[in-house]
């Protein structure tokens, strides 16, 4: 047998793998685009075989498509979208500007199990790609993709995330540290203030990317090559979203111009720089985790970290904030993403973005990062243990807490006391006491750490 069929296209002949479910375009995308090492998303092909999926029973309920054609076609689309068939998807996301290639790839895949399902020949343009073009099934693909990235991965597990952070929080409140600013000590606060800071973070990161969602539902369908709706009947698109909604269980709408959802990638670029802020807040959160838990003897050592792997290949016992980490790198890879989306949205010429199977694979890559990096921050922040005795030495020996005394004395002589402190490694109160002759019960009533917290009312 040979190892290659003959299969034929608008442009003549084409050499396809015999046992290849695509035909000629799909092979052609393979001979021009030979980066398959970087493939399109898995998740943005079960996507596209849902669409494809809906567009059936969209095009059979308006008469567009002989019911038991739109059936086969449904279910093979259907298959495809559980996983089946995967290796027939190999093209590069390096392609065509437009995804058409990956478009015809779908369409070719789904004709062939269609047709062999019939025992007739089944059209990948004619009756798969029916009412449809790749200009608004790509960005319409993108979106829903990223939207049920979001509503099933991402936003869960940033909200597990805030949950464990918000019981940490409240459990810590009277655990009283130093506080510091420029890595420097500063006034003192609550451990359980710090991690209401990145909770409250976290929250406000949470709200701009629900903000951007309904934009999101907004699906270009219906806008055909150029916006206009040429080749779509009447009713296909109001079926489409309805029967799309089934397959997804997300709510989607049609966008009332879709000529701005295929022209331009303004709502991608939203979504990613949302995607980007959240990013900025976990990179700040494990920062502060990795000095916190620093040491553990000439560090900080506020902290212990699980001990997760061992810390190095040559120095016995250490061991390193390996989640932490992991998670930074997650994050400057989400902040690497952002920039190839605001690049990538800046390439709409005239009626067509011509850089959106980029654009997916960004989108598709930070929701995948960020939804682990939640997970792992909520592991790292459940898991962590205080120094109670490390954090009350370090407070009792910081100068800076004279800061109180600063509208009984003025800054001068405040200023006067800290630096005897630092310079005889001495304690502000003893220190306070010489200088100003105050009562000690007094200073010790102002100096008190938890008081200036301003959660004195928890003892």
């Amino acid at each position: 047998m040979d190892e290659y069929r003959t299969e034929q296209d608008s442009m003549g002949e084409v050499k396809v793998p015999v046992d290849a479910l695509y035909g000629a375009q799909t092979q052609r995308a393979r001979d021009n685009f030979a980066l398959e090492r970087r493939p399109m998303p898995a998740e943005f092909l079960r996507t596209l075989a849902r669409l494809k999926a809906a567009a059936a029973h969209a095009n059979c309920a308006v008469g567009a498509l002989d019911a038991e054609v739109a059936a086969a076609i449904e279910h093979a689309a259907q298959a495809v979208a559980e996983g089946a068939h995967a290796e027939q998807f190999p093209l590069s996301l390096f392609q065509t500007g437009s995804g058409t290639s990956t478009n015809m790839n779908m369409n070719e895949v789904l004709a062939s199990l269609a047709g062999a399902a019939l025992g007739s020949d089944v059209h990948a343009n004619d009756q798969v790609n029916c009412s449809q073009s790749s200009n608004d099934v790509i960005p319409s693909c993108l979106q829903v993709s990223t939207l049920g990235a979001l509503e099933t991965a991402l936003l869960p597990a940033l909200h597990r995330l805030l949950q464990i952070l918000r019981d940490r929080a409240e459990a810590l409140s009277g655990v009283v540290k130093t506080g510091r600013t420029h890595l420097m000590d500063a006034m003192p606060l609550t451990l359980g203030q710090e991690l209401g800071a990145w909770s409250f973070q976290l929250d406000e990161a949470l709200q701009r990317i629900e903000q951007a969602l309904p934009r999101l539902r907004q699906l270009p369908i219906g806008g055909s090559a150029v916006g206009t709706g040429v080749n779509v009947p009447p009713g296909f698109t109001a079926q489409f979203v309805q029967r799309l909604g089934e397959l997804t269980g997300l709510s989607l709408q049609v966008c009332a111009n879709p000529f701005s959802r295929m022209a331009g990638q303004d709502v991608a670029l939203e979504i990613s720089a949302a995607l980007r802020g959240l990013a900025v807040v976990l990179t700040k959160i494990c920062n502060d985790l990795r000095w916190m838990a620093s040491g553990p003897l000439s560090g900080l050592g506020e902290i212990t970290l699980q001990a997760l792997q061992p810390g190095s290949s040559i120095m016995p016992g250490k061991v390193n904030p390996v989640l932490p980490e992991a998670v930074l790198m997650v994050c400057t890879d989400v902040a690497g993403n952002d920039t190839s989306v605001a690049l990538a949205a800046s390439s709409g010429n005239f009626q067509l973005n011509v850089m959106l199977p980029l654009i997916a694979d960004k989108l598709d890559s930070s929701c995948t990062g960020l939804t682990w990096a939640c997970d792992a921050c909520a592991r790292t922040v459940a898991g962590f243990s205080v120094e109670q005795s490390r954090i009350e030495r370090s407070l009792a020996a910081n100068p800076i807490l004279v800061t109180a005394l600063n509208t009984r004395i003025g800054y001068e002589a405040a200023a006067v006391i800290a630096k005897r402190c630092y310079s005889e490694q001495r304690t502000v109160i003893d220190v306070a006491e010489e200088v100003t002759g105050m009562a000690r019960a007094e200073l010790e009533q102002l100096l008190d750490p938890l008081r200036l917290t301003g959660q004195d009312s928890a003892r």
